[in-house]
């Protein structure tokens, strides 16, 4: 365990006394390291609150640089990121939010062999991506390595939220509720159009159920999808239940 020195206590104060955290609790998030697929709408929430939790280690995965489209809703760049890889923009944020934080980036499209290593090299992945293809390949690469999934998605106004847990044998997957036919298409902004606060909202969502299950804390939100209707504003929870056919999971069950 890392420990914690003056600053870090004073930090970190305000989650110090939360008696479910405690100084055991933080003192494995400083140890912890956390790979973030995509620093879009999703993973820009997730990256700053994560770096502002302690956090001890973040790797930071996408390939895109900065447009000015996307400055509604990925609040991890700014005007003056226009054109620079979305990993190294985030990368300089998240250093002036916690320079104790450390950063490792992934410029690239992670699959095959680089995904697997990428998610080997982490406690727990945050998928924040925004295609089917992408979700099934991190899923895949968590169910083999057996590492925490906490999965988000957001389009239009609607979001949602689910966190997969093969260490558990009645956690689900993602392929146990997702059809692996699905098109990419169907998840992207660009197509489709997203309210700008929603994916902060999802992507708040995605933090709280990481630092939960790296600070050992509180009941994670396996077996359940959160779904989020801004229009109406209504929230639910969905039972979710392993998939005995599973092609991704069954072979574990």
């Amino acid at each position: 365990m890392t420990l914690m020195n003056d600053q870090d206590l004073l930090r970190y104060s305000r989650q110090l006394l939360l008696p479910e955290m405690d100084v055991a609790g933080q003192e494995r998030l400083l140890s912890s390291k956390v790979l973030i697929i995509g620093l879009g709408g999703l993973g820009s929430p997730v990256a700053l609150y994560l770096a502002a939790a302690g956090v001890g280690e973040l790797h930071l995965a996408d390939h895109d640089q900065v447009d000015l489209s996307n400055l509604q809703r990925q609040i991890a760049h700014q005007q003056s990121s226009i054109g620079q890889l979305k990993v190294e923009s985030a990368r300089e944020r998240l250093q002036q939010i916690n320079p104790s934080t450390k950063i490792i980036t992934h410029p690239c499209k992670l699959e095959g062999e680089a995904l697997l290593n990428a998610v080997a090299a982490v406690d727990l992945v945050c998928d924040c991506s925004d295609r089917f293809s992408t979700r099934f390949a991190v899923n895949r690469a968590c169910q083999q390595l057996k590492k925490p999934l906490v999965s988000g998605a957001a389009i239009r106004f609607s979001g949602q939220l689910a966190v997969f847990d093969a260490r558990r044998p009645d956690s689900p997957c993602y392929a146990c509720i997702y059809d692996e036919a699905a098109q990419d298409e169907e998840l992207r902004c660009s197509e489709n159009g997203v309210l700008a606060p929603l994916v902060g909202v999802i992507g708040s969502l995605q933090a709280v159920e990481s630092l939960k299950l790296l600070a050992q804390c509180g009941e994670p939100a396996i077996g359940k999808l959160l779904t989020y209707d801004a229009l109406r504003a209504e929230m639910r929870t969905l039972k979710l239940q392993k998939d005995a056919a599973c092609s991704c999971c069954s072979s574990s069950y």
